[in-house]
Order: structure tokens, then sequence, then C-alpha cells
């Protein structure tokens, strides 16, 4: 997986690439951070601050655009409006005693513990906010919160500080 990244940003200024790479669903920190200490050598502060800059840019677009989007989808389509109202529905009858109990604090812990998962960090986390209803005003600086919370965990880890394992 790695060479493929590698071999996809060939010619991209390591800064950039970080910063990308950091967007990318899935990826985020734990593979960004990695990447731009160990392979492109960059100093920590500039790895850190690149990598949670581009894992909360994809945030900040889902939790803008994704309530506009979907309420476009849903006033213009039937099919869209019974997946949407099924998927909400159903999401938040499963989740929405845990969100009870553990109120932001559950947002905030969902990104700042970087689980080797794809359906943990910053994009989940924004699209949990959406579905939650948490307002945007509100999501955001917990989401910037654990992504800083995570890049700190994994700076550690890849410096070798503690164990990611």
């Amino acid at each position: 997986m790695i060479d493929f990244i590698l071999g996809a940003l060939r010619g991209v200024p390591a800064p950039l690439a970080t910063y990308l790479v950091a967007m990318l669903p899935s990826l985020e920190l734990s593979v960004a951070i990695p990447l731009a200490l160990e392979v492109y050598h960059l100093p920590v502060a500039v790895a850190f601050a690149l990598a949670v800059l581009g894992s909360f840019t994809p945030a900040l677009v889902v939790l803008m655009l994704a309530p506009r989007v979907v309420a476009w989808l849903m006033a213009h389509s039937l099919l869209a409006r019974r997946l949407f109202t099924w998927v909400f529905d159903r999401t938040r009858k499963k989740f929405a005693p845990k969100y009870r109990r553990w109120g932001d604090l559950a947002l905030l812990l969902f990104v700042a513990i970087p689980l080797p998962l794809p359906l943990s960090g910053a994009w989940t986390g924004a699209l949990a906010a959406f579905l939650f209803d948490i307002p945007a005003r509100r999501a955001l600086p917990l989401i910037g919160l654990g992504l800083l919370i995570a890049g700190g965990i994994m700076v550690a880890g890849t410096l070798g500080f503690v164990a990611l394992r």
C-alpha cells in the first residue's frame, strides 16, 4: 500500500504529499505522520501540522456540505429520502445511548484514538457529528482537538516514544 501511495505521489513535494495523504479516509494521520517523518524526513512540527491540517480539511468540508447535499437529495429523490431516513434512524437508534452517556467526549475520543480501522478518525467523526445533529460549530473544535491528540500519539509512536501496536 505504501508503495502505491509513494508511486502516486512521485514528484509531489513532501509537504503537499503529507497533506494529501492525511486527507484520505482511513489513512489520515496514521499514515501521513509516519510517511512524513520516516520517508520524507520532514521536521516533526511540519509533519504534525500538515497531517493535522490535512485530516481536518475533509472534516470541515463534510460538516459544511453534508447537510446541504443530503437535504437537496432528500428533497429531489424518493429513493434518497428513504435511504437517508433509514440510515439516520438505524444509526441513531444503535448509537444514541452511547452518545447520550458520553456526550461530546465520545466524538473527541473517537477522533483522538488513532485506531488502525477505516471507521475511525476525522472523516468518520465528521459523519457521526452530522448523523447525530451535532452542530458544526460544536463538532469542529472537538474534531480538531481529537486530531491534535491523535497527531501527538502518532508522532510519539513513530519516534518510538510509545508502542502503537
